[in-house]
């Protein structure tokens, strides 16, 4: 038996390990998260879509910070009648929306002209401008989140072909997700096969050569793959429609889930101008 432990240092194969598994079960959380019974998830998929798409152009379109913080409560609000844990929302989109947009919003702080705030080497309205790029990234990634938490993924894929996005758009989007998977599941079977052949600690010097071995090994079995996969869904018929079982039907509750959605939509659009 293994004796890695998650929350152990330990050397490269094991924290390749950790990281390869913690991807997938965060993929699989994703499904089970959509299966569950919380408002959103008894909403008809096409609801879902349009409204979740329409609150995010409302976010961009937006010149007002409180309008953009009002989408983002609604925003948490539905989180939380929707049975998807808030800590998975704030660890795997509020930290990394907020990171990755303050990095990119943080210059303007000091190069954006205005009036100085409080004697510091930053403006007023430099914090506007960086407020506002923040705020928008942290309500779009949690919409799409919760968009992601609640609807099975192959509903949301039917549901852009209902909307007449491109079928190559939307086969694109579908085969890259299952390849990502493909790909991690892959990876983390080589990767433990090595560990369980490994007996002594690898130097640095072996850690690089495993993984740009590993690396390679992995392209040429994904591509390989690919193609077995590609040609036995030709062999079904596959011609890049994307069909599932469940057929929608639109009930009262969704009809009126999708006026509160158009009428958020736009209330957001006209008073946040």
């Amino acid at each position: 038996m293994s004796d890695f432990h998650p929350n152990a240092k330990g050397g490269f194969i094991e924290n390749t390990l950790e990281g390869l598994h913690f991807a997938i079960e965060r993929a699989l959380s994703a499904e089970v998260s959509a299966a569950r019974t919380g408002v959103l998830q008894r909403l008809d998929p096409r609801v879902k879509v349009a409204g979740f798409l329409a609150m995010v152009v409302s976010v961009a379109l937006a010149a007002k910070l409180w309008a953009i913080a009002s989408i983002f409560a609604l925003a948490v609000a539905l989180v939380a009648v929707s049975s998807v844990p808030i800590r998975a929302v704030a660890s795997r989109t509020w930290m990394g929306a907020f990171v990755f947009s303050g990095a990119i919003a943080l210059p303007a702080l000091f190069l954006t002209p205005g009036t100085p705030l409080y004697g510091l080497p930053i403006t007023l309205q430099g914090v506007r401008t960086g407020s506002f790029l923040v705020m928008r990234a942290e309500t779009a990634a949690t919409l799409m989140l919760v968009l992601a938490y609640t609807t099975p993924w192959t509903h949301i894929l039917k549901a852009l072909r209902i909307f007449r996005v491109p079928v190559v758009f939307v086969v694109i989007l579908g085969m890259t997700c299952r390849y990502i998977l493909l790909m991690l599941e892959t990876a983390h079977q080589m990767f433990e096969s090595r560990k369980s052949r490994t007996v002594n600690r690898l130097t640095p010097a072996e850690n690089r050569r495993l993984a740009i071995s590993s690396s390679g090994v992995l392209l040429h079995k994904t591509l390989q793959m690919s193609d077995e996969v590609y040609l036995a869904m030709q062999a079904r018929g596959f011609r890049g429609e994307v069909y599932v079982l469940d057929d929608f039907a639109m009930q009262t509750r969704d009809w009126f889930a999708l006026a509160a959605f158009a009428a958020l939509a736009a209330a957001s659009i006209l008073v946040g101008r």
